[in-house]
């Protein structure tokens, strides 16, 4: 009798689905991210798509565009968002930085220690979450909608051909990669080495010819590109950065819908949200337990040494507040955060170790 019930809610429930699908949605939504179907950023996507689609009973479909379907780098999927073509994209802080250059400031180094302290800091509704929001409706006039920041590859970590690196002085002469934007490229020359620019498809061959030693990389990218085959062989954990990733949609596309559908499109961006925090987390396990058995070196900077590197990089702060529009206003809101978030977690181990 319990497999025939099995049996006939199972079918209740393909039923339901073929039902719900069948129904034209009143509203669908273009999403597009430049990676691939291994990572964090589809995860989310997947989660994103699943759940708006069964919590507004099919109302809203969303359809994903994996690559470079619908626009090949940041300002260009940034304009498509802005003018309407494309509903919802994630973008790097270095892929945003052409349009929205305030947003580097989640790209500056050893401010944030741990996932405790930034999936804090980057929850929907904190201070610092709705600073960045409000500043991207004003830059763009009202036209993009900054929904919320997720993770996309851990932290950024710096790894080489070379030498472990256990402290700044390590770093001296190297030729780290970086992307085009001046923040990375600032943090490692005040760390010593040399930024070179250089295209993501053209890293590899780089590693190879010698034209870099280093990159500013998570683990699951590195493994994921297999670099370790170029000759990439140490890994310093010094977590110097939190790979954020913004997720945009178009105001007035948002705005058009019916509060109650507004809320499900929220509640389906915390979801991912939540996925994105998560994702990297178990990828990057099995990513350093092969790199490991590869023969590659990973390093665990002590506290000593990871102050070091912080000492070393201040100077970066006062570059950013200096030369980025509204640079100071978005970097007193991230540090004011880091502390609340600082704060709470350290009354919640007062309470929970005694």
């Amino acid at each position: 009798m319990l497999k025939s019930a099995l049996k006939s809610l199972t079918v209740a429930a393909m039923l339901a689905g073929s039902a719900m699908s069948a129904v034209a949605a009143d509203y669908t939504l273009r999403a597009t991210a430049n990676s691939n179907e291994n990572d964090e950023d589809y995860d989310g996507l997947i989660v994103f798509k699943n759940y708006v689609e069964a919590a507004s009973n099919g109302a809203i479909e969303v359809e994903l565009f994996i690559g470079t379907q619908l626009c090949s780098n940041g300002s260009e999927c940034l304009q498509g968002v802005a003018d309407g073509s494309i509903d919802i994209v994630i973008q790097t802080s270095g892929g945003t930085a052409g349009v929205f250059p305030f947003v580097q400031v989640l790209d500056l180094p050893y401010l944030m220690s741990d996932d405790r302290v930034a999936e804090a800091v980057l929850a929907n509704g904190s201070s610092f979450v709705r600073k960045l929001q409000q500043m991207t409706k004003d830059r763009s006039g009202g036209a993009v909608r900054l929904m919320t920041v997720g993770n996309t590859g851990g932290w950024r970590n710096f790894a080489n051909t070379q030498r472990r690196i256990q402290g700044p002085a390590d770093m001296d002469g190297l030729k780290i990669r970086t992307v085009v934007a001046d923040l990375p490229q600032e943090l490692v020359k005040a760390l010593g080495a040399s930024p070179t620019p250089i295209p993501w498809p053209e890293l590899f061959t780089s590693f190879q010819t010698g034209v870099v030693e280093g990159s500013k990389n998570g683990i699951t990218d590195i493994m994921s590109m297999k670099f370790p085959e170029a000759g990439l062989q140490y890994v310093t954990l010094d977590g110097h950065a939190y790979m954020g990733a913004l997720w945009f949609m178009n105001n007035e596309r948002f705005m058009s819908m019916p509060e109650d559908m507004r809320r499900v499109i929220l509640d389906g961006f915390y979801q991912l949200q939540q996925a994105t925090f998560a994702s990297p987390k178990r990828k990057s396990i099995q990513a350093y337990e092969e790199f490991v058995a590869g023969g590659g070196d990973l390093y665990v900077p002590t506290p000593e040494e990871k102050a070091a590197f912080k000492e070393a990089a201040a100077p970066v702060y006062d570059w950013f507040k200096a030369n980025i529009d509204g640079g100071e206003e978005i970097f007193e809101s991230l540090t004011a955060a880091v502390g609340e978030a600082e704060a709470q977690i350290n009354e919640v181990y007062v309470e929970e170790l005694n």
